[in-house]
């Protein structure tokens, strides 16, 4: 199996698990979970220096999910990856679950920071890799942020802070779905020309198919060899990418989602 295939069927596993998951719940963040599907991929699988044998240690590359409703394609993907038995995917946000609703680092082994309130992860990525260059370390610390999220103040004051110390140890992606809870982004408060705006804040920006696993891989390569000012990669993603019933849906951020509905989506991805 070559490269590609080997990462297209990861993104396919993760986005199987992630839709029973929240069937099991029966109501759940579908579609930015399952957007960001392929980038979840290519980092476990491919970029990130992590062992799930070893969740803490020090030399290991950072995630953090700032957009932390995504939390179940996460969970889908650490459970792949062999850090926690894939049996816990469906205590999703049941009483007492190690798998709350957003991720915490708390309660899920593998989960670097806990988030949730739109902004502030980002932000502890930013300080997560301003101790990096403090350190002189080679860990690079890796961020999702929502389309949605990024009408939040406290990302720009985090990316104008993270431009101007030049951190190259951070790589962000942001996941333009296009939709947020309310509808459209474009129609509630337009972020757009997004690339125009990390660029302003000195940041190395790449515009990709969040889609495609290859061009996320190579992006992610370029971004690794970029030095003296950290990178933004604009993921163009699809809200609820793989599921038939939310695809391209702002009503998919969180939505009733039955196991019969998750077992047809999951038939319908196919092996």
């Amino acid at each position: 199996m070559d490269k590609r295939a080997y990462l297209e069927a990861q993104a396919k596993e993760i986005r199987k698990e992630t839709l029973r998951c929240i069937g099991s719940l029966g109501v759940g963040h579908v579609g930015g979970s399952l957007s960001i599907a392929d980038v979840l991929a290519v980092l476990y699988f491919d970029k990130m220096h992590i062992d799930p044998k070893q969740p803490n240690l020090p030399e290991r590359d950072r995630f953090v999910l700032s957009k932390g409703h995504g939390g179940p394609a996460v969970y889908a993907t650490l459970a792949i990856k062999g850090y926690f038995d894939r049996s816990l995917l469906s205590t999703l946000n049941q009483s007492n679950t190690d798998l709350p609703s957003h991720t915490d680092k708390n309660k899920t082994i593998g989960v670097d920071m806990t988030t949730g309130s739109l902004g502030q992860g980002f932000s502890a990525a930013v300080g997560m890799a301003t101790a990096l260059q403090i350190d002189k370390a080679e860990n690079k610390v890796y961020a999702i942020i929502g389309d949605g999220e990024s009408q939040e103040g406290q990302i720009w004051e985090a990316a104008m802070f993270a431009g101007s110390r030049g951190l190259d140890t951070l790589i962000a992606f942001t996941d333009f779905n296009k939709f947020q809870i309310d509808g459209a982004v474009s129609d509630i408060n337009d972020i757009a020309p997004l690339d125009k705006k990390w660029e302003a804040f000195r940041w190395h920006v790449q515009v990709i198919d969040g889609h495609d696993v290859m061009a996320i891989s190579d992006a992610i390569d370029v971004a690794k060899n970029t030095k003296g000012m950290p990178s933004m990669i604009i993921l163009n993603t699809v809200k609820g990418k793989g599921a038939f019933f939310a695809e391209g849906q702002a009503g998919s951020h969180n939505m009733p989602v039955s196991m019969e509905m998750a077992n047809e989506a999951i038939e319908r991805l196919g092996k």
